[in-house]
């Protein structure tokens, strides 16, 4: 499959997909980081994501109240 065929079939959340999957590809097998290191980001980030979400709907319930 070439480039030109993956971007015409992919969606746009797809294309994001593999955007992101080949950046951090590269930047693990250039050294810039480690699989470990990206592990600890990543999960860094979601926690962050879940307490504004969690933060957010404990808003709306208090603001109904």
């Amino acid at each position: 499959m070439s480039y030109e065929e993956a971007l015409r079939i992919a969606s746009r959340d797809e294309r994001f997909m593999a955007t992101v999957y080949a950046m951090n590809t590269l930047l693990i097998h250039k050294g810039v980081y480690t699989h470990d290191e990206f592990q600890v980001l990543f999960t860094e980030w979601m926690q962050k994501e879940t307490r504004k979400t969690s933060d957010s709907t404990s808003r709306a319930s208090f603001a109904q109240a």
